[in-house]
């Protein structure tokens, strides 16, 4: 029982306790963007993680719509089926926050001895996942992402076609050459 007690006790001590995590979207997840991070929009957003690097999305979008920098993250104008939409992406960050234990109790152990220590900068660890948000209007503003829109399921489609360029596509000049989903 004694051992049990000694290991109970050296994984609490080496152990992380998470304060924030981030999601755990696997594909993609339709919601309202202000209810996933609230400095976003409250229109229903597809959303997904996005592995690359900053302002790559913006490059891609730029580089696929052929807009010379000009209203690159807001109202992009598409078709699908003849019907005009307006894409607007943002991107949002979600961190995980850890309390690290094992810092904190070399602090209290040391702090009455000869050999004080300060780890105080690593009680707590971060790391952040970029994730991008996606919203689709139509000529008459209403947000075609919404259940009850009647065309829903093509503008999914598309946007699960374009995700799947973006992630695929890694010198951008070569979506000029592709067919457009």
């Amino acid at each position: 029982m004694k051992h049990f007690y000694f290991l109970v006790a050296l994984l609490l001590i080496t152990s992380c306790i998470p304060i924030r995590i981030a999601p755990k979207i696997e594909d993609q997840k339709i919601m309202v963007a202000k209810k996933f991070k609230r400095q976003l929009p409250e229109q229903y957003a597809f959303i997904f993680k996005d592995p690359k690097d900053a302002n790559e999305f913006y490059t891609y979008i730029d580089t696929k719509f052929q807009l010379n920098h000009i209203d690159v993250d807001y109202d992009v104008p598409f078709k699908i089926d003849g019907v005009q939409y307006f894409l607007s992406f943002y991107e949002a960050e979600k961190s995980t926050e850890t309390i690290n234990l094992v810092p904190i109790a070399i602090d209290a152990a040391t702090s009455n001895g000869d050999f004080a220590t300060d780890l105080s900068s690593i009680y707590t660890s971060r790391t952040g996942t970029w994730y991008l948000a996606l919203t689709v209007m139509d000529n008459d503003g209403y947000n075609c992402l919404n259940p009850v829109y009647p065309f829903r399921q093509s503008v999914i489609n598309y946007l699960k076609s374009l995700k799947q360029e973006y992630l695929t596509t890694h010198e951008y000049a070569e979506v000029l050459f592709k067919k457009t989903p």
